[in-house]
């Protein structure tokens, strides 16, 4: 019987602090699942750490899952449903500050010439709200997802003690030290 290792996962809204996350991860030890198709930018310094092939995961592209176990990939709260059934999953969501977010996708919209309003943030924030309790509820009701749920304001202020959280949730053997080195008070620019 082949041996079964866990999916590690990193999820949250877009401009939580995922990619943060992916790179504190993959500077600790753990092998990234990543096509480097999206290049790091103005928005994202370090890099995105995505896989194309996610984005397929509701039309139930998941044959890649099998190659991922003991690998770490990156999954928007939105697609967290679709993972597949049959694998066991070590999730750690970043959550951040729902204002920091929406100016964080203001800003990257900005950028790419597509202004967004900031009178629209109490609407979009009251429907990231509902989005997180409908996806909070449902990874509570499944039996091999373990969740961490990790703040991305809070790790800025005390990277070790949230790197050494992580590893110990993730069971790895991971380098805290260097993990705790990844965030930096630079990258931290849309701030409440």
């Amino acid at each position: 019987m082949t041996e079964t290792k866990p999916i590690y996962i990193v999820s949250g809204l877009p401009r939580s602090g995922t990619s943060m996350m992916m790179k504190m991860l993959e500077a600790g030890g753990l092998e990234i699942v990543t096509d480097n198709i999206r290049t790091a930018d103005d928005d994202n310094q370090q890099g995105y750490y995505e896989f194309e092939r996610v984005k397929q995961l509701k039309e139930g592209d998941s044959a890649w899952m099998g190659e991922a176990q003991g690998k770490v990939v990156k999954v928007i709260s939105a697609l967290l449903e679709h993972l597949p059934a049959g694998y066991e999953y070590k999730i750690v969501f970043m959550e951040r500050e729902m204002m920091e977010v929406l100016a964080s996708q203001r800003k990257m919209l900005e950028r790419r010439g597509k202004p967004g309003n900031p009178a629209e943030d109490g609407k979009f924030a009251e429907l990231y709200g509902k989005h997180l309790a409908k996806v909070k509820a449902w990874l509570g009701s499944q039996p091999k997802m373990d969740v961490l749920f990790v703040r991305y304001n809070e790790m800025l202020k005390a990277p070790a003690e949230y790197a050494a959280k992580v590893a110990a949730f993730l069971s790895a053997p991971l380098n805290v030290q260097a993990m705790a080195d990844v965030p930096q008070d630079q990258f931290y620019r849309q701030r409440t």
